[in-house]
């Protein structure tokens, strides 16, 4: 199977040379990889975890030609497929492959939370959307409030804002 370095350097590759998609997959995985040790996760649950951070906005440049743009509603539809046909050659079995298809598939969606991995991948991309977004203070205390569950993203979010 492959390692998730493996499938980072796939996912680097498929970007082709888009720094910002880069760049973004790497922070959102990072800050995922971060709170899903913190938390204590099964070696399982966390390359899931990381799995689907490298790979959450693999329909961006499809959205980008196909729609003009990238709302998070278009990425969904688009990206669960994607996601399979891109992790059909690294030796995860299907459970794994689909897993990762469903939270790539509703990374938007944080009403449909159903898991560990689901909470931690909207935390990391919250986070990472938040620094390069510039959301306000008062945005990122509601979704602390109403939507961050871990300790550990909890923390590292008042961290990087100074809350």
């Amino acid at each position: 199977m492959m390692t998730i370095a493996q499938i980072m350097e796939k996912m680097i590759a498929f970007s082709e040379g888009n720094i910002h998609d880069i760049t973004h997959l790497s922070c959102v995985w990072t800050y995922a990889k971060t709170i899903g040790e913190l938390e204590g996760l099964d070696a399982d649950t966390q390359f899931i975890l990381e799995a689907a951070a490298i790979t959450h906005d693999i329909a961006c440049p499809l959205c980008r030609k196909k729609y003009g743009n990238t709302n998070g509603k278009y990425q969904e539809q688009e990206g669960a497929p994607l996601v399979r046909e891109f992790l059909a050659d690294t030796g995860m079995t299907a459970e794994q492959i689909d897993r990762v298809a469903y939270l790539v598939g509703h990374h938007h969606s944080p009403a449909q939370i159903d898991g560990i991995d689901y909470q931690i991948l909207i935390e990391a991309d919250y986070i990472v959307n938040a620094s390069e977004s510039g959301y306000s203070q008062q945005a990122i205390r509601t979704f602390l409030e109403h939507t961050m569950k871990t300790a550990a993203g909890i923390r590292l979010t008042k961290t990087v804002f100074g809350m």
